[in-house]
């Protein structure tokens, strides 16, 4: 009698387990659900059509917000332009294909010529600085211990025909872009910062 009388818990229980587990199941595989998607094999500058050398393959967990491109459609991102200067391993988004969109609103793109010593070698689009103004005291003049300093992102590097002279061509705060425009010609370094190229 006893023995009849468990045996609905015990079938209880059983159910129980098995839908704890199942439960447990359905969770990991929604939490563990990695897809392959596109992100950016080199740093890009602004308008660059992209080779199929350009973007790399990962799975990632994506938030479903995000319009990410699959690893399946590699073929459909090639010879498409960026719209911003981008850098190795930026999530490639279809939001982040198509016209220029540089500068954003409140920022804005200065051009500085530099000589060889005045910027790293490796300098490169999408490379995260600090630019570097020396003044000068004008009494004397030799230069001070007095100097501006502007953070920026680098959107392209250009030489010369001679290599004389490189263009560098750095996005920035609107009024940060304005002062570097008016500092004095030949007193300005790059300098790489940390994570350098974002």
């Amino acid at each position: 009698m006893a023995r009849r009388r468990s045996l609905p818990y015990l079938l209880l229980g059983v159910l129980l387990v098995l839908s704890c587990a199942t439960g447990g199941v359905v969770v990991a595989i929604q939490l563990g659900h990695r897809e392959a998607v596109l992100v950016l094999a080199h740093p890009v500058a602004v308008g660059q059509e992209l080779s199929s050398q350009d973007v790399r393959e990962v799975s990632i967990s994506v938030d479903s917000s995000l319009a990410v491109i699959p690893a399946r459609s590699r073929s459909q991102v090639q010879g498409r332009a960026v719209a911003y200067a981008l850098p190795a391993g930026a999530l490639l988004t279809r939001d982040v294909l198509g016209d220029a969109h540089v500068p954003p609103p409140g920022q804005a793109v200065a051009a500085v010529g530099l000589k060889t010593g005045q910027y790293p070698p490796d300098l490169q689009a999408g490379s995260r600085v600090t630019v570097v103004a020396a003044a000068s005291d004008s009494s004397t003049g030799s230069t001070s211990s007095r100097s501006s300093a502007w953070n920026a992102t680098v959107t392209g590097v250009h030489s010369s025909a001679d290599d004389q002279v490189t263009a560098v061509s750095l996005q920035m705060a609107q009024d940060d872009a304005r002062q570097l425009a008016a500092a004095p010609t030949g007193r300005i370094s790059v300098v790489m910062v940390s994570g350098g190229r974002r």
